[in-house]
């Protein structure tokens, strides 16, 4: 593996670094220092998404990585046949890399898929697992998938779009064009079709091996937020829940330092990592 970066500095020490894993080359972003904690962005939607959230969580005294998914900026595209592990790994490669194990896993809506692989595949690297809006307990009914689709379907007009976001993504009264931008359909493809790819089910299950929050949004109509019962049936007996009110799927734009004190609030509660100075801050 080879890492290059070409930082550009703030007062969380935010950095901009290209690491090369075989073929390919993944982009990401660093800020903060403190335990590794890993964001993992949506369905066709880049690093961006987190930003409000990375700079919170290193003012607050973690060290973020925000990986850019393949196809995304100076990441490389998917290859056909790539499954979610070979999604995570790229993410297991930039936590050695950074030397953040073990990390917590934050995985937003389908970017939990690749949270839990990772958690699944590399243990050693896990500290625990957060999922935000994330589908666990139920699928969508055939006319939201098409709101979801329809929402980066670039042959509709923003107008369309519009709709399809307020409908499926966001909140009554909130403001949905805050998402009309960042979304890359041609990612969204190839993340689906890696899904796809990944026939072994045995990465679902994973609070039964870690410490897992379920942070669900009140109004989604994705992915309602489960039942305590029947979240620990899904995903393991190590599963805890928070639900976040006025929000749906799309939840980091409209309720972010809700977001911010529920994760700060669940990671400040996890065991100590070993040398970690901040633990008792």
């Amino acid at each position: 593996m080879q890492n290059s970066g070409n930082g550009k500095n703030t007062e969380h020490g935010l950095a901009s670094k290209v690491l090369k894993r075989g073929n390919a080359w993944i982009e990401y972003r660093t800020m903060g220092s403190g335990p590794g904690v890993v964001l993992i962005p949506s369905l066709g939607r880049g690093a961006e998404d987190f930003d409000l959230l990375a700079t919170d969580l290193a003012r607050l005294g973690y060290r973020v990585v925000q990986p850019e998914p393949r196809g995304i900026g100076g990441s490389s595209a998917l290859n056909k046949g790539d499954a979610l592990n070979d999604m995570a790994a790229d993410i297991a490669a930039i936590i050695e890399t950074e030397q953040l194990a073990p990390a917590v896993l934050v995985g937003h809506a389908a970017g939990n898929w690749v949270a839990r692989v990772l958690a699944h595949d590399r243990p050693d690297l896990t500290r625990a697992v957060a999922l935000v809006a994330a589908i666990v307990t139920r699928t969508p009914s055939d006319d939201i998938r098409a709101s979801i689709s329809g929402s980066f379907d670039p042959s509709l007009s923003d107008a369309e779009r519009l709709a399809h976001l307020e409908r499926a993504y966001f909140a009554p009264g909130a403001d949905a064009r805050v998402w009309l931008d960042g979304w890359w359909p041609d990612v969204a493809r190839l993340q689906r079709e890696a899904a796809r790819q990944t026939t072994d089910d045995n990465w679902k299950p994973v609070a039964h091996a870690h410490s897992t929050l379920y942070l669900g949004a009140a109004n989604d109509i994705i992915s309602p937020p489960p039942t305590l019962n029947e979240l620990r049936s899904a995903i393991g007996p190590k599963a805890s829940l928070k639900v976040i009110p006025q929000a749906g799927h799309a939840l980091l734009p409209e309720q972010p330092q809700a977001v911010t004190d529920c994760l700060h609030e669940w990671m400040s509660e996890l065991s100590p990592v070993e040398g970690d100075d901040t633990a008792d801050d």
